[in-house]
């Protein structure tokens, strides 16, 4: 009985795997290209905020699942725009702007979730499973890889698309060359500012969408500071990945199974371990992996320098 019960718990823990770390492999990979064109964006936790608050709203509204996605990938656009135009315009310093981006999404989703929601029916209808067929049967496996959302499953495309155009692509070419050596890409007529605000659009737009995916497929509803330190996993997720797509997914998968080993334990009344630890299980090992890669990640060599003509 006790060899079923662990084969249960293995299950149950490596399917919620995935599905905890979807949030950070939309926010990484964005983020993957917004470093890639040279801008660091730490105000990742705000944006997830935006894009979170964004989709519920756009759902609630419209009972569209459809519209609250787009709602939520326009209001990321919006904010990579007004990053870029502080940021790679304006040259202003950029951890003082994506820290400001924190406060800001936490200020206003906070705001308006009160403003528009106060004593009204607050749930959504989220995003099913899908079963596929056939394959949702393998035991073991079927449980673990073919029973989520389309959103979970979206990040398998996502992840090969993202690698697809940052390494085989002329725009990801000119991408990895603009956060390399902006002053070498321009002088071949490469337009060093454009390619930071797609970077910093595409980043956002996708740090949204897992925004999204907390309110829309994970929950049904929306609560103040609902991501919980996401946006910062996110970072740690790309230096972990090696600003690669598909090193940010497999790190992602491994901080997914760190928030799954932690409900999973404070579920198991029998140990003996303070809840609090548990809960601060993920971002002690956030922690424990920055100081084990300090000095060993190759981060692109203009990331965080703004661009001078």
């Amino acid at each position: 009985m006790d060899f079923i019960f662990w084969i249960a718990v293995s299950q149950s823990v490596l399917a919620a795997s995935w599905r905890l770390a979807t949030p950070l492999i939309y926010a990484a990979i964005g983020e993957v290209f917004t470093e890639r064109s040279g801008v660091l964006n730490i105000g990742l936790e705000g944006v997830m905020l935006m894009g979170a608050f964004a989709g519920f709203a756009a759902t609630f509204y419209t009972e569209s699942l459809l519209i609250g996605l787009l709602a939520a990938v326009l209001v990321g656009a919006l904010s990579g725009l007004l990053f870029g135009l502080f940021t790679v315009t304006i040259k202003a310093n950029q951890i003082v702007v994506g820290a400001a981006m924190n406060l800001v999404g936490l200020g206003l989703t906070g705001f308006l979730y009160r403003a528009l929601f106060s004593g009204k029916s607050q749930g959504i209808d989220p995003f099913k499973p899908l079963n596929i067929p056939f394959l949702s049967d393998i035991p073991f496996v079927g449980e673990i890889l073919f029973k989520h959302n389309i959103l979970v499953y979206g990040t398998v495309v996502l992840v090969l698309a993202a690698s697809f155009v940052l390494y085989r692509t002329a725009f990801g070419l000119s991408t990895r060359a603009v956060g390399e050596h902006p002053r070498a890409a321009d002088t071949v007529g490469i337009n060093v500012f454009r390619l930071r605000y797609m970077g910093i659009i595409i980043g956002t737009s996708l740090t949204a969408l897992g925004g999204a995916y907390l309110t829309m497929a994970h929950t049904n509803q929306f609560v103040e500071g609902l991501t919980t330190g996401r946006g910062f996993i996110a970072l740690a997720v790309v230096v972990f990945g090696r600003w690669s797509p598909k090193g940010a997914f497999w790190a992602s998968l491994l901080f997914g199974l760190f928030f799954a080993l932690q409900l999973r334990l404070q579920a198991m009344s029998n140990l003996a371990i303070p809840y609090q630890f548990l809960q601060a299980l993920p971002y002690v090992m956030t922690l424990v992996v920055l100081v084990s890669l300090r000095g060993r990640s190759a981060s692109p060599k203009a990331l965080g320098v703004p661009y001078q003509h």
